[in-house]
């Protein structure tokens, strides 16, 4: 019996599988190395940024509420980068003249917006909700840290797959009320577990772990 044989124009097919091999395994390299990257993953990841600006001053001294910067958040996918609009509303009057505030004064006089670096900068194969997480009672200082001492905000969690599986299937250690999500210094006022298990039947918080939930 003769051996099976492919039929001859089937030879035209290797280079193309063997282009498709290797360009495979470049793009998986390139997703591995782009996920495990600095801005991504890396705690600690504090990028210059165009403007020396402190929250330790806002949001600490000062008491600044994250939501009046990042006005998005409990509506929105995406916590906004405030407008240079934003920063002028007090330092048209405050330190007028601080050299720290020459690029916030070019931006807006010259209308065009501040550079800001991105911190907490998830890959794009990843989907997140702020307004989702604030809603189910999650606090700013779960995922940024304690934003209020940093001088120069740095990445305090891995924001990696396992750490956000973890929230998802015991969301009761980082719930607390509503009305505290922006608190910097919250602290809650009985066990974080039995606090968290009754906020969460109070707001139905049963986060999902399957892949499309964050891979749309």
């Amino acid at each position: 019996m003769d051996s099976f044989v492919f039929p001859k124009w089937t030879n035209a097919l290797r280079p193309a599988l063997a282009v498709g091999v290797a360009g495979g395994l470049v793009y998986i390299v390139f997703v591995a190395a782009y996920g495990a990257s600095p801005k991504t993953t890396d705690v600690g990841y504090a990028p210059a940024q165009p403007v020396e600006y402190q929250h330790s001053v806002h949001a600490g001294e000062l008491g600044t509420d994250c939501r009046y910067c990042h006005n998005t958040v409990e509506r929105s996918a995406h916590a906004a980068i405030p407008p240079t609009q934003t920063c002028m509303n007090c330092h048209k009057l405050i330190n007028v003249d601080s050299a720290k505030l020459l690029v916030v004064r070019e931006s807006y006089g010259t209308g065009m917006p501040v550079e800001w670096v991105r911190v907490h900068d998830l890959p794009d194969y990843a989907y997140f909700d702020h307004s989702a997480h604030l809603r189910a009672g999650v606090g700013c200082v779960s995922c940024h840290g304690r934003v209020d001492k940093m001088d120069v905000v740095y990445q305090a969690e891995t924001l990696s797959m396992g750490w956000c599986l973890d929230c998802h299937r015991s969301p009761e250690q980082h719930l607390r009320p509503r009305d505290s999500i922006a608190r910097m210094d919250w602290i809650p006022m009985e066990d974080q577990r039995l606090l968290g298990r009754r906020l969460r039947e109070l707001y139905d918080v049963n986060p999902k772990d399957d892949c499309s939930v964050c891979h749309r």
